[in-house]
C-alpha cells in the first residue's frame, strides 16, 4: 500500500506545477498520512456523462490545475479527431464564481489554444446556460463550464457540451475519459495562460452571445404576452450568492417588467456562501432568508436560481400568511399547464397540439403524461439528467415534432428550441408570466394548480435522500433489494409489497431488467451507469398507485428516493406516501444499521 502510495505521490510531484497543490501532497506524505493520501491518490476522477465534479484539493481524484489540464488535453484531441473541422468550429469557454474557476476557464482555453483550436472565451461571469447557447449560435464544436452548480462550497466542476449545444453522453463520455488517460503528461506551455491575451485563436464575443441570448428569450412563445398583466406584480429574487442577478435583471429589462427586489446578503457573486450551507433552493432553510425578505417587504412572490442559474424554485405567500415552496414537480406542471393554454389559444390549437411533444425524465412526476392524454400533446420520458432531456428533445424535433418543454424533478426546466439545457433565467421570466396569467384570472398560482389536479388528477410526491459516503455499503443495499424476497426467482426476487400496495411491476436499469416486457424483460430505457430501480405498486381500486424510484446520484454521496403517489383523494395519497418513506428507511434501505443519514 505505501509504495503504490508513493508511486503515486511521485507522480504528482513530478506533473504538478502549482505550488499550493504541491505543497498539499508534500505535507500529507510527511505526515505519513496515508489514510487521506489514499483517498486523494489511489484512483483518478472520473469523467463521465456529467464531466468532472469533486472537491477542490490536490491529488488525482480531486478538482485541481493538473486533472483540469489533463481534461482538457484529453477533450480537445477527442474532439479534434471526433468532429469534423473542430478546431476551426472552436470551443466555447465559461465559468462561474467558484474558487478557481476563472483560473481553470483559463487553463482550459489554454490546452485548446495549445492544439490550434479557436477559442470563444467568456470575460467575466456567466450563467450555465450560456455555454450550450453560445456553442449553438457560434456554431462550436464544443463548450465548457467551469463550475460546480448546487453543490457546497469546496467542490468545482468541468462541465461538458458536444457540438449538438447537449451535455454528452455514452459513447463519448467514454471516448473523452480514454482520450485524458492518453494524454496525461502536460505541456510546458499547459502552465502559462499568457497566450490567451495575445493569440487571434482567443475570441471574445461575449456580449454578442449575451445580446442574442436574450433576444431570443424574448421570442418565447408562451412569453408573448409579457409584460401584460405584471402591473403591480412584485417580487423577491434570491440569486444564491451565484451569478444570476445581473442575467436575471436584463431578463426583467428585456420583457418590460418592473424590477424585483432582490435579497441583498445573497445579491452579490460569493465563493463562500456565507449564509447557506448547501447553495441549493432545494435543501432545507435555504430559502430562509429569501422568505424573511419577501416577508418584510409584503411580498407574494419569491424567485430562485441556484449558484450557476441553470435551476428554479419559485414561492408564493397564501391566504392565510404561510408560504408555499413549489416542488419541482408543481413547478413542471404549472410550466407545461402555463405552455398548453398558449397552444390552445390559437384557432388551429388541436392540430399544433398534435405536434408538440414534451419531455421529463422518468423519475419526475407523471402528471404530465396524464396532461398529455387529456390534452393531445406526446409524452415522453427519458433517464434523469438533462444530456438525456435535451438529447431526446433533438430527437423528437427529427421526427418532426416541437419541443417547447422539458423538465426533471430537480427543479430543473427547458424552454424553446434555442437551448436543449435547463435554464433558471428562462424559467424565471416564465413563473412572471404564468402568475400574470392565473391573477387575470382571479386565481392565486396554487389554486391554478389544484385545478389541474382536479382536472388531471392528484399526484402528490415525497422525495429526499439518505447520505451514504461508502460506495460497498451502498452496493450492499441494492444487492439486498434485489435479491429481498426467499424465492430468488428472477421476476420475484423483489419485494413484493410496500406499505401494503403490491408491487405490480419492477424496472432494474442496472441490470437490464423489466418485468412487464415478457419474455425477454428487457427495459424500454437505456441502462444507467449507477444503481435504478423503479418500483411501481397498487391497483385502480386501491387508495394511491405509486412510483417509486430509488438510483444512486452521479456527483453526490447520497441515494436518492423518488416518489410519487396517484389517486382521487389527495390527502389520502400523502398519508400513503408518509408510510412509503417510513418503510423503505427502516426495512428497504436498513437505515439504521447502515449508519445511514437523512437530513
Amino acid at each position: 500500500m505505501e509504495a503504490a502510495l508513493q508511486s503515486h505521490v511521485e507522480d504528482w510531484l513530478r506533473l504538478d506545477k502549482n505550488p499550493e497543490t504541491r505543497s498539499e501532497v508534500e505535507k500529507l506524505w510527511e505526515a505519513k498520512d496515508y489514510t487521506e493520501l489514499g483517498k486523494r491518490m489511489s484512483s483518478r476522477i472520473e469523467f463521465g456523462t456529467a464531466g468532472l465534479r469533486g472537491r477542490m484539493e490536490a491529488g488525482w481524484a480531486r478538482m485541481n490545475d493538473l486533472t483540469v489540464v489533463q481534461a482538457s488535453q484529453g477533450l480537445s484531441a477527442y474532439v479534434a479527431a471526433t468532429i469534423d473541422s473542430a478546431k476551426t468550429k472552436g470551443v466555447v469557454v465559461g465559468h462561474d464564481h467558484r474558487h478557481h474557476s476563472e483560473h481553470w476557464a483559463a487553463l482550459t482555453a489554454n490546452a485548446f489554444l495549445q492544439q490550434g483550436f479557436k477559442v470563444y472565451l467568456y470575460k467575466g461571469l456567466v450563467h450555465t446556460p450560456l455555454v450550450p447557447y453560445g456553442v449553438k449560435y457560434l456554431g462550436a464544436a464544443c463548450g465548457v463550464m467551469i463550475t460546480a452548480s448546487h453543490n457546497p462550497k469546496d467542490d468545482n466542476g468541468y462541465k461538458v457540451y458536444w457540438e449538438n449545444a447537449v451535455q454528452i453522453i455514452s459513447p463519448h463520455d467514454a471516448g473523452i475519459a480514454k482520450a485524458i488517460d492518453e494524454n496525461l503528461e502536460p505541456k510546458a506551455s499547459s502552465w502559462s495562460t499568457g497566450a490567451l491575451a495575445s493569440s487571434e485563436l482567443c475570441v471574445d464575443r461575449t456580449e454578442e452571445v449575451k445580446d442574442m441570448y436574450f433576444m431570443a428569450l424574448g421570442k418565447y412563445g408562451h412569453l408573448s404576452t409579457l409584460p401584460v398583466g405584471t402591473e403591480g406584480l412584485k417580487f423577491v429574487n434570491t440569486s444564491m450568492h451565484g451569478v444570476s442577478d445581473p442575467f436575471v435583471r436584463r431578463a426583467f429589462d428585456t420583457f418590460g417588467i418592473s424590477q424585483y427586489i432582490p435579497v441583498v446578503e445573497q445579491r452579490l457573486p460569493d465563493p463562500e456562501f456565507p449564509t447557506v450551507k448547501f447553495p441549493n433552493p432545494e435543501e432545507k432553510g435555504a430559502l430562509d432568508l429569501a422568505l424573511a425578505t419577501a416577508a418584510k417587504a409584503g411580498v407574494g412572490y419569491l424567485l430562485a436560481q441556484d449558484p450557476d442559474s441553470d435551476r428554479f424554485s419559485a414561492a408564493e405567500k397564501q391566504k392565510d400568511g404561510k408560504w408555499h415552496v413549489f416542488t419541482g414537480d408543481q413547478l413542471g406542471t404549472l410550466f407545461a399547464a402555463y405552455i398548453v393554454q398558449q397552444y390552445k389559444a390559437k384557432p388551429t390549437w388541436k392540430a399544433d397540439l398534435s405536434k408538440v411533444a414534451m419531455v421529463a425524465s422518468t423519475v419526475s412526476s407523471k402528471m404530465l403524461e396524464a396532461m398529455a392524454k387529456v390534452e393531445g400533446f406526446k409524452f415522453v420520458e427519458c433517464l434523469t439528467g438533462f444530456k438525456y432531456i435535451g438529447n431526446t428533445a433533438l430527437d423528437l424535433v427529427k421526427e418532426g415534432y416541437e419541443v417547447p418543454f422539458g423538465y426533471e424533478e430537480a427543479i430543473g426546466f427547458m424552454f424553446g428550441n434555442e437551448i436543449r439545457d435547463k435554464d433558471g433565467v428562462a424559467a424565471t421570466a416564465t413563473f412572471v408570466g404564468l402568475v400574470s396569467s392565473v391573477r387575470a384570472r382571479g386565481m392565486s398560482v396554487r389554486e391554478y394548480l389544484e385545478s389541474l389536479y382536479q382536472r388531471y388528477g392528484y399526484f402528490k410526491s415525497n422525495n429526499g435522500y439518505f447520505v451514504c459516503h461508502e460506495r460497498p455499503k451502498i452496493d450492499t443495499i441494492f444487492d439486498r433489494l434485489r435479491n429481498y424476497t426467499t424465492g430468488g426467482n428472477k421476476d420475484r426476487a423483489f419485494p413484493e409489497e410496500v406499505a401494503g400496495l403490491p408491487i405490480t411491476s419492477v424496472v432494474d436499469l442496472t441490470l437490464g431488467y423489466d418485468s412487464r416486457n415478457l419474455p425477454t424483460y428487457e427495459p424500454s430505457l437505456p441502462l444507467s451507469s449507477g444503481h435504478m430501480v423503479q418500483f411501481r405498486a397498487g391497483r385502480d381500486e386501491d387508495e394511491a398507485r405509486l412510483m417509486l424510484t430509488i438510483r444512486t446520484s452521479g456527483t453526490e454521496p447520497k441515494i436518492k428516493y423518488y416518489l410519487e403517489g396517484s389517486g382521487a383523494n389527495g390527502d389520502r395519497v400523502m398519508e400513503v406516501l408518509d408510510r412509503v418513506v417510513e418503510e423503505l428507511g427502516r426495512d428497504w434501505m436498513e437505515a439504521e444499521k447502515h449508519g445511514l443519514l437523512k437530513p
